[in-house]
């Protein structure tokens, strides 16, 4: 048997029950409680008449109730698919659909946006206090579906990612042990929330499968509200992403926080440009360990390590995990050239739910096509050169958006910049989409900011058109969403 439910038990029996597993809006929940919760969940689940691989449809933000949700119905072998709480109606709508949930348990003000039926977080913890008494964990086999997880693409719904009941200890014993060096003396607190693949292992499997504790945070997740979370509650494994940590270090008295307790920071979701980890370092003298993970493949696969941080790329592969490299053709590509990403390892999703030609596409016998581009530099380390579909094609040529908008923060009057390709005079050209520091931009920062980019880029690759935004369309974990740029362009 592998029942992933019982991440918790494991805690009992190394004799954990007294340690605090959560810190929540000044709560606090040990393992011992945590467990009883988890079997009152899965008491109630059973009594509603949710049974093996029923979907139960998960619309929560971070509060204890999350993983004594998500582990109760792994454990009587349902299977939670958690969703954003920050998405919209018609895809609660599509989830519930596609997903046939038996069950919706969401935040009670969403009540009203959900199918008929759905029920709030309190009316499951009032339940959770009637329904206590211990419940074995069913008899899994690591095979079974265990957990749903959904992933966005540049079109259509997002679509359901099936995982496995031994993925979870697959992470645990890659990701977790080889590079967190995770051990039950750690506080984990992530800005990702629970939903979200990253945030999952952050925060949940992780200090879980080790017996550590972690920071929750409710709410939307803003830079002085993270800063002043993790000064408060002093976590030794600190998780962002990119433009948080960047949003973050633009603060005007962010030298003030005291980041003291953390070990070292960790990034992902989206590349870590080389000036925000140089602020940050200069700011806090902590290191940012970058590295590139997927929904599909449950955590990260690439890292950088601990004090061997090469910024501007995604550091190595993690131990357990094999990158392939290869052309259109299918054929392996040379070092230092710019391949597509495969990625090999047994955390792997089992297939798309509904989607079985997007499922033929992407996962090749055992090995997942991740839809990125990239090339390993001389050191063996893996440089991001963009999306297959965000890749920008001049003349023949590839450029990188992920390079010029690296190129345009590092110009002081830039705080964040996107890059896309555009048609003009019947060929493609790169235009840029610049947030200002400061006051306003102007014809004269345009060409100032063009002359920045021919000095640092390949010719081709500066932009020939800038436009000053307010903000840019990103994924509420903070991903760039370059197609709606270029559908706006």
């Amino acid at each position: 048997m592998m029942n992933s439910g019982t991440l918790v038990d494991r805690r009992l029996e190394a004799g954990h029950g007294d340690k605090v597993a959560i810190r929540c809006a000044g709560e606090e929940v040990t393992y011992a409680q945590l467990h009883d919760r988890i079997c009152a969940a899965g008491n109630v689940l059973s009594q509603r008449g949710i049974g093996r691989e029923d979907r139960v449809l998960m619309i929560l933000d971070d509060t204890p109730t999350f993983p004594t949700l998500f582990l109760g119905a792994m454990r009587i072998g349902a299977v939670p698919a958690p969703v954003s709480f920050l998405d919209t109606t018609e895809n609660f709508a599509h989830y519930a659909r596609d997903s046939y949930a038996k069950l919706i348990v969401a935040e009670d003000h969403l009540l009203g946006r959900l199918p008929e039926g759905a029920m709030s977080r309190t009316a499951f913890e009032e339940l959770l206090r009637s329904h206590a008494g211990l419940t074995d964990p069913a008899d899994t086999h690591p095979d079974d579906m265990a957990f749903w997880l959904f992933s966005g693409g540049s079109t259509g719904f997002p679509k359901g990612v099936v995982h496995l009941h031994h993925d979870i200890p697959y992470t645990c014993e890659t990701f977790a042990k080889e590079i967190l060096k995770i051990t039950e003396r750690d506080v984990t607190f992530s800005s990702t929330k629970l939903y979200h693949a990253y945030g999952l292992g952050n925060n949940l499997t992780f200090p879980y499968w080790v017996g550590a504790t972690t920071v929750l945070r409710m709410g939307k997740p803003e830079p002085r509200g993270l800063l002043e979370t993790a000064q408060a509650n002093r976590p030794s494994l600190f998780f962002s992403v990119p433009t948080l940590y960047g949003a973050m270090v633009n603060l005007p008295d962010a030298e003030e926080y005291d980041l003291s307790s953390v070990r070292f920071c960790v990034s992902a979701a989206e590349p870590l440009a080389p000036e925000v980890y140089r602020r940050w370092k200069q700011t806090f003298d902590l290191d940012i360990v970058d590295g590139i993970g997927s929904t599909e493949m449950l955590h990260i696969y690439c890292s950088n390590r601990p004090g061997e941080v090469q910024p501007g790329t995604s550091g190595k592969p993690v131990p357990g995990y094999e990158l392939v490299l290869l052309d259109e053709l299918g054929q392996p590509v040379s070092q230092g050239e710019v391949g597509n990403l495969h990625v090999r390892g047994d955390s792997a999703l089992a297939y798309y739910w509904h989607q079985h030609e997007k499922t033929k596409a992407a996962v090749k016998g055992d090995l997942f096509f991740t839809g990125d581009r990239y090339r390993e530099n001389e050191d063996g380390y893996f440089v991001y050169e963009g999306r297959a579909d965000d890749m920008i094609k001049i003349g023949g040529l590839w450029a990188s958006p992920i390079e010029i908008e690296n190129a345009l923060v590092e110009h002081p009057r830039v705080l964040e910049a996107a890059a896309v390709g555009v048609d003009a005079d019947y060929t493609t050209r790169v235009k840029a989409f610049v947030i200002c520091r400061g006051e306003a931009g102007d014809e004269a920062l345009v060409a100032e900011l063009q002359e920045w980019c021919k000095s640092r880029l390949r010719r081709y690759e500066f932009p020939h058109f800038i436009t000053f935004v307010d903000d840019l369309p990103k994924t509420p974990t903070g991903k760039i969403q370059r197609y709606k740029l270029r559908e706006e362009a």
